[in-house]
């Protein structure tokens, strides 16, 4: 008689925060209903992905096909091994600043380069379970940078927006707009007036008829439109050629170590936007259907999936947080519907990819308008100028370092100057008070007669006592000592309101207990809370 396999341990809680949510999703009961359900918001959301995708591409510097296949690589692979259920994946605005400057700078196999080291650097980073961490980045480095991206997509549209004729788009902000104006007298009135019907189109759709397809519907009627007039407009074809109407066989690009360092800031640039923009859609999606996404498995897939479009030429791609709710509007509920918009996209492309040619660039440039007016979150930009002096310093920074520089440098320059700030706050929270009460009446009432007789002098400290403070506490507890006559035999220093010690600090406390020691005083800490007991032990002080 052979044994029977025992039953599977139940996984622990860091393997369980890597199980995606489709396994989550059949394993607990999927049935016919919710299958149907999940293939029309599927549906849904591809006739809204699919002109979307294209004009993203277009901004990014690509052709429009590319976004296509980022679509159905990426889109797929981040809704299938996803932590969240109903996360819609694919390009985003977010990236066209750093898709259209890799590009710029090492042509398109840097930037399938770079977008497969954000993949493996996105996969190590849910591995090791540092999904938690990301929402550490300040609201207004977020905010500041979102904002900035808006500004510059707009500013890569006018081109087509006016029908300019035009060589090329230069990639500064100042530079491209002194090309934009030197071009004035290319001005397309036919174009001018398409985009603007277009983008009154949507708007009107988005007020009127939110339910319905607005992009590809005007997409589509301005293709019409375009083609029977015979409008002299540029179009997909005209700009791009005839479009592929199949997947890429995969490859990888030329590997070297030069290459690897020259690309490594653009890399992790890639790598921390999508950890970012994923885990916010996560989120809006949470609060959409009461569930909580699973944020390290949601890192692994967003590796895998910049991987993989990397190796069949796509983009770098992320959770998009506006088709995210529309698969949610729509009725999705697992991510068998991500799976299938990215299947009815390739469907699409199969079948369309011919037809594709005819849309002009003038209706996708009107998309992309909304879709910078979207990012720029006005509202929340206004809020957050009348926040603290601090807070508006680095959304200001974040905003301007990425319009006018580069957007790896805003968000590191962004994320610095928000710790700055932070550690400037707490050092303010720092400080000494005298003669406050420490024990129990009876033996308070001892260190009363001491302080009478001078023998005791308490003093409180209070606030965290890190590096960023270390240097003004010294200051006060120095000033203590300033007179080497008088001082009492015992000085007791209250812990009490102090939360947290780190290195510095304790240096600081070791300082003034030596040079106590030197005058004949002892020092005495008391009233320690929990971490500073631990770290002052672990260094040698005396508790």
């Amino acid at each position: 008689m052979t044994d029977l396999p025992s039953p599977a341990a139940p996984p622990t809680r860091a393997r369980a925060s890597l199980v995606p949510k489709l396994y989550t999703t059949l394993t607990t009961g999927y049935g016919w209903g919710p299958f149907r359900t999940d293939l029309l918001a599927g549906l849904t959301v591809a006739i809204v992905a699919l002109p979307l995708a294209m004009a993203l591409a277009i901004a990014s510097g690509a052709t429009p096909d590319k976004g296509l296949i980022t679509v159905v690589i990426a889109g797929f692979l981040i809704s299938a091994l996803g932590g969240s259920r109903v996360q819609i994946g694919g390009p985003t605005g977010a990236f066209v600043v750093v898709v259209f400057n890799v590009i710029q700078q090492h042509g398109y196999d840097g930037l399938i380069l770079a977008t497969l080291m954000a993949g493996a650097i996105l996969a190590v980073a849910g591995w090791t379970r540092l999904g938690g961490y990301i929402r550490y980045v300040p609201e207004p480095v977020v905010t500041g940078f979102t904002a900035g991206i808006a500004v510059i997509i707009f500013s890569s549209q006018v081109r087509d927006l006016l029908g300019l004729s035009m060589t090329g788009v230069p990639a500064d902000f100042f530079d491209k707009w002194a090309a934009f104006w030197a071009a004035r007298d290319s001005l397309t009135p036919w174009a001018v007036g398409l985009s603007a019907g277009c983008l009154l189109a949507i708007v009107l759709f988005r007020r009127f008829a939110p339910r319905l397809p607005g992009f590809l519907i005007v997409v589509a009627g301005a293709s019409v439109i375009a083609a029977l007039a015979q409008l002299p407009v540029e179009t997909i074809g005209s700009r791009f050629g005839e479009l592929s109407a199949a997947l890429p066989a995969p490859h990888l690009p030329a590997i070297s170590l030069a290459r690897l360092r020259e690309l490594a800031p653009s890399a992790l640039t890639i790598a921390f936007l999508a950890g970012v923009e994923s885990l916010l859609s996560a989120v809006v999606a949470d609060g959409m259907i009461g569930t909580r996404h699973r944020s390290n498995a949601e890192l692994v897939a967003q590796g895998a999936a910049n991987f993989a479009s990397a190796l069949f030429g796509g983009l770098p791609a992320t959770g998009a947080i506006a088709r995210t709710a529309t698969n949610v509007r729509s009725g999705g509920r697992s991510p068998v519907a991500g799976m299938a918009h990215a299947v009815f996209v390739l469907v699409f492309m199969l079948v369309a990819g011919h037809w594709m040619t005819f849309v002009p660039l003038a209706s996708l440039a009107a998309i992309l308008v909304l879709v910078a007016w979207n990012m720029s979150e006005i509202p929340r930009f206004r809020r957050l100028l009348r926040a603290p002096m601090g807070d508006r310093v680095v959304l200001l920074a974040s905003f301007l370092l990425t319009v006018t520089v580069d957007l790896t440098v805003a968000i590191a320059v962004g994320v610095v100057l928000a710790a700055v700030v932070f550690m400037h706050r707490m050092a303010e929270l720092a400080g000494v008070e005298q003669g406050v009460s420490l024990g129990g009446q009876e033996e308070e009432d001892d260190h009363v007669l001491a302080e009478q007789a001078g023998e005791t002098r308490t003093y409180r400290l209070r606030g965290p006592l890190f590096f960023g403070a270390a240097s003004g506490l010294s200051e006060l507890l120095t000033s203590l000592l300033a007179s080497g006559s008088g001082l009492p035999r015992t000085f007791r220093l209250d812990m009490t309101d102090v939360p947290l010690v780190d290195a510095s600090g304790v240096g600081v406390l070791r300082e003034f207990t030596e040079r106590c020691e030197k005058h004949g005083v002892k020092v005495r800490l008391e009233n320690t809370q929990a971490q500073p007991a631990r770290v002052l032990k672990a260094m040698g002080v005396e508790v």
